[in-house]
C-alpha cells in the first residue's frame, strides 16, 4: 500500500501548487479581463458545470471507494473500472447532446465563451481520476496536473492581452484540464486488463452511484450556484465578478485541507473494510489535530490581512471583495471539519443518508437565504447564504455521528490555537489601521503574522504536548531514520 505520508505531501503540494499559480495570474488577469470579463468567465463556467456535474453522477466519490475496496487484484480492478467507466460514458453522451441544445435553444448562439465551455464536457468524460485515487497513485495525477498548471500559466501571460481576449483565456484554461485528462489514459494499460462491461454490473453499480450523486448535486447548489443566481438576480457580471475573485482566496485553506481529505478516503476505506476500529479513530484524531491548525493559521491570517491583500493584489477597484472574503473565509473551520467526517467516517463507513441528509439541508438553507438576501445585499447575500449552508452541514452530520466519533472534544482540544490565530488576526489588523497599504506593508503583515503563529503554535505543543506535538516528533523520527 502506497504511503500515506509520501501521498499526504503529493496531494498537499499539488493543491499549493494549484492554488499558488492562479495566485500569479489572477492579479494580472483582473486587470486586463476587468470584474465584467470575470464574472462572465465564471457565470459560463458555473453553466457548464451543472451539465458535466449530472454526467458524473456521484461516479468520483463511488468510483474512488470501489477500487479502493479491491486493493491489488487486477482482475477485480479491471471489471470494476470498465462497468463504472461504460456509466460515465452514457451519462456523458446524452449530456453532451443536451448541453448542445442549450446552446441552441437558449444561448442561441450568441455567447462564443458558452460554446468554448463545451471542452469542458469532454474533459469530464474522459476524467478517470477517480481510478488513480482509489488506487492511491497520487504521484501520477500530481505530476501531469503540474506540469500542465504551469504551461497554462505561461500561456495567460503570452496570449491574454486585453478584455478581447477573454475567449482566449478561457480556451487555455479548458485546453489544460482537456489535456491532463488524456494524459492519464496512458497509464491504464499498466493497471488494467481488458474486459467487456457486463450489464448486470453495470445495473447493480447505478443506485448507489446515485445515492453519492444527491450530494453532490445539492453540495453544488451553495457552491457554484450562488454564481448563477447573482448573474441571473442582479444582472451584474461585475458583482459575480467580485463574489469569484473572493471566493479564490477562500479556496487556499479550502484546497489544502481537501487534500488531506482526497489522500484519506481511500486510505480509511480500506481500514474500516479490515475492521481496525483503533487505527480508524487513531487517523481521524490526527486529522482533526492537524487539520484545526492549518486552518486557524490561515483563516484568522487571511481575516487579519484582507483589505490590503484585495488593495495589491486586485487593485482599489475591487475593494468590494474584502468584505466578501472575510465572510466566506470563516466557512474554512465548518468545511474542514466536514471534510474529515465525510470522507474519513461516513463515506468510508457507506453511512451514505448521513452524508445525503446534511448536503441536503445545506443546499435548502443556501437556496432561501440566497432568494432573500441577494435581492438586497447583492454578492454579500451569497456569502451570507454559503456561510449558514456550511454551518448547517457540519451541524447535521456532528449531530449524527456524536455518539459514535467525539468530534466536538477534538474540536474543542484545539482551542488555544484559535486564541492564538485571533490575537494573531488582531495585530495584523492595528497594522493594517496604522500603515499605508501597499506591497511592502503586505509583505510586512505576512512575515509578522507567521512569525506569531509559527513560536505560538510550538509553544503551546511544547507546553500541552498534545497531537500536534507527538505527529511532528513521529515526523522527525521517520526522517531520522
Amino acid at each position: 500500500m502506497a504511503s500515506l505520508k509520501k501521498n499526504i505531501i503529493y496531494s498537499v503540494a499539488y493543491q499549493i501548487l494549484i492554488i499558488f499559480l492562479p495566485l500569479i495570474t489572477a492579479p494580472y488577469v483582473s486587470r486586463v479581463l476587468g470584474a465584467d470579463g470575470i464574472g462572465e468567465y465564471s457565470y459560463t463556467q458555473s453553466v457548464v458545470y451543472y451539465f458535466s456535474l449530472i454526467a458524473m453522477l456521484g461516479i468520483s466519490q463511488y468510483g474512488n471507494r470501489a477500487i479502493a475496496e479491491v486493493g491489488k487484484n487486477k482482475e477485480e480492478r479491471s471489471k470494476r473500472f470498465i462497468n463504472i467507466y461504460a456509466i460515465q460514458i452514457i451519462t456523458h453522451t446524452f449530456i453532451i447532446i443536451a448541453y448542445i441544445l442549450y446552446l441552441l435553444l437558449i444561448e442561441k448562439g450568441s455567447s462564443t465563451l458558452a460554446t468554448i465551455q463545451a471542452i469542458a464536457l469532454l474533459s469530464s468524460a474522459l476524467d478517470i481520476s477517480w481510478f488513480f485515487f482509489g488506487m492511491e497513485k497520487f504521484d501520477i495525477t500530481v505530476t501531469r496536473n503540474s506540469i500542465i498548471k504551469i504551461a497554462t500559466v505561461i500561456l495567460i501571460f503570452l496570449l491574454v492581452k486585453d478584455k478581447g481576449d477573454l475567449w482566449k483565456y478561457t480556451l487555455i484554461l479548458l485546453g489544460g484540464t482537456f489535456f491532463s485528462q488524456v494524459y492519464l489514459w496512458m497509464y491504464m494499460k499498466k493497471y488494467t486488463v481488458f474486459f467487456r462491461p457486463d450489464f448486470v454490473k453495470i445495473k447493480q453499480q447505478i443506485r448507489p452511484i446515485l445515492i453519492l450523486f444527491i450530494p453532490v448535486l445539492a453540495y453544488s447548489i451553495y457552491k457554484v450556484m450562488d454564481k448563477i443566481m447573482l448573474g441571473t438576480m442582479t444582472g451584474s457580471y461585475e458583482q459575480v465578478g467580485y463574489y469569484e475573485n473572493a471566493y479564490k482566496i477562500n479556496n487556499i485553506p479550502i484546497g489544502l485541507i481537501t487534500a488531506i481529505g482526497n489522500v484519506m478516503l481511500p486510505r480509511m476505506t480500506s481500514i474500516i473494510s479490515e475492521g481496525n476500529e483503533e487505527l480508524t479513530k487513531k487517523y481521524i484524531n490526527n486529522s482533526f489535530a492537524l487539520v484545526n491548525v492549518v486552518a486557524a493559521s490561515l483563516v484568522f491570517g487571511i481575516a487579519g490581512i484582507s483589505k490590503n491583500f484585495v488593495y495589491v493584489y486586485y487593485g482599489e477597484d475591487y475593494m468590494p471583495c474584502s468584505e466578501l472574503m472575510v465572510c466566506l473565509n470563516w466557512t474554512v473551520f465548518f468545511i474542514a471539519w466536514a471534510n474529515i467526517m465525510r470522507t474519513q467516517y461516513l463515506i468510508p463507513k457507506k453511512m451514505d443518508k448521513i452524508y445525503v441528509g446534511s448536503t441536503l439541508t445545506g443546499a435548502v438553507v443556501n437556496l432561501v437565504l440566497n432568494v432573500i438576501l441577494i435581492n438586497y445585499f447583492q454578492a454579500m447575500g451569497a456569502a451570507i447564504g454559503t456561510f449558514f449552508a456550511e454551518l448547517s452541514v457540519m451541524l447535521v452530520q456532528l449531530i449524527a455521528i456524536r455518539k459514535s466519533l467525539p468530534v466536538w472534544k477534538e474540536i474543542l482540544m484545539s482551542t488555544p490555537y484559535y486564541i492564538l490565530g485571533a490575537i494573531m488576526m488582531l495585530v495584523l489588523k492595528i497594522m493594517e489601521s496604522y500603515l499605508e497599504f501597499g506591497l511592502w506593508t503586505l509583505i510586512l503583515q505576512v512575515l509578522t503574522g507567521v512569525i506569531i503563529f509559527t513560536v505560538g503554535s510550538v509553544l503551546i505543543s511544547l507546553t500541552r504536548k498534545d497531537k500536534i506535538y507527538y505527529i511532528i516528533g513521529d515526523f522527525i523520527r521517520k526522517k531520522r531514520k
